[in-house]
């Protein structure tokens, strides 16, 4: 069960209006390279896929998928190029978009019979079984006559995995699985996740690291559109391993802190802001003490240039 993607590239072309004139539009040309020489392997686990917005996430999940061709490259599974096993291919395919767009006056029953249907699991043939067994593995059971309008977002987030697993993939796609939903709903849908993943290879997409953090074989890192890092987040954390530092800084010195490192988080105590802080050098003052680095402290430090601090 291996799912490779070898060099796949993809840039998107808009054509924009720059002004008019007597002699008509002046148009010119928007290049975006979505995904630049993407190459790895997959197999049974979870993975997580990580980036800020426009690094590249949504585009080589449609790629995986099959809902986009690359320019350049291909995907393969057990040996096959996905685009030529065509259905077959979709037929070993789970995902959950990540908008919640369904039907609101469906009942969530009626969502799962018409998303079998789409997926020509019928109803004679267990269908109806698999049905109850995924309600019951995503704790919906109790909702089965209740409309989707009527649904929490948690519960919406959770029918959307149902529907995923429906067919019992080989590879499940989750596109931002928590989004929108309160820190309990957040725990529940992610030891969900790591009970469904057996045996099957599971990407999440997501830029929220608690999501991933201790349930993932490996984190992919992609930044503008190029994979930086695909490692184990022991491997990852180890890295940043004396560049992470916890600082206590007056509050007249906190701006000179930041112009040259990255603060993770700060507490004001007094006149002193205890910070944790990641820096590139191993010479800082304000009573640096080294700490142990976190998958939260390698997407601040791989990303500190693309994402906005609080």
């Amino acid at each position: 069960m291996i799912l490779k993607v070898e060099n796949i590239n993809k840039t998107y072309y808009r054509r924009l209006q720059l002004h008019k004139s007597q002699s008509g539009k002046e148009m010119s040309n928007s290049i975006k390279k979505a995904l630049n020489s993407v190459s790895f392997s997959l197999e049974s686990g979870i993975y997580a896929l990580m980036g800020p917005n426009g690094a590249g996430k949504t585009t080589l999940i449609n790629i995986i998928v099959g809902n986009l061709k690359p320019d350049t490259g291909f995907v393969s599974y057990k040996g096959q190029d996905i685009f030529k096993m065509g259905a077959e291919y979709r037929k070993l395919i789970g995902y959950m978009p990540q908008h919640q767009w369904m039907y609101e006056n469906m009942t969530v029953m009626q969502f799962l019979y018409y998303m079998a249907t789409l997926k020509d699991i019928k109803k004679g043939s267990g269908g109806k079984e698999r049905i109850e067994q995924v309600l019951d593995l995503v704790n919906l059971t109790e909702e089965t006559n209740k409309k989707i309008g009527a649904l929490s977002g948690g519960m919406k987030q959770r029918l959307l995995i149902a529907q995923a697993i429906l067919n019992d993939p080989d590879i499940l796609i989750l596109d931002e699985p928590t989004a929108g939903v309160d820190p309990n709903e957040r725990i529940r849908i992610k030891n969900l996740i790591s009970r469904i993943s057996f045996n099957k290879i599971v990407v999440i997409a997501t830029h929220v690291v608690p999501d991933v953090e201790y349930i993932s074989k490996e984190i992919i890192l992609l930044k503008d559109g190029a994979m930086i890092h695909k490692d184990s987040q022991d491997h990852l954390t180890k890295m940043l391993e004396g560049k992470v530092f916890e600082c206590h800084v007056p509050v007249d010195k906190l701006h000179e802190l930041e112009r040259s490192n990255t603060i993770v988080s700060m507490v004001k105590e007094k006149d002193i802001v205890r910070a944790r802080v990641i820096s590139d050098s191993r010479e800082l003052s304000y009573d640096a003490k080294e700490l142990i680095p976190t998958l939260e402290d390698v997407y601040l430090y791989n990303y500190r240039n693309s994402i906005t601090l609080g």
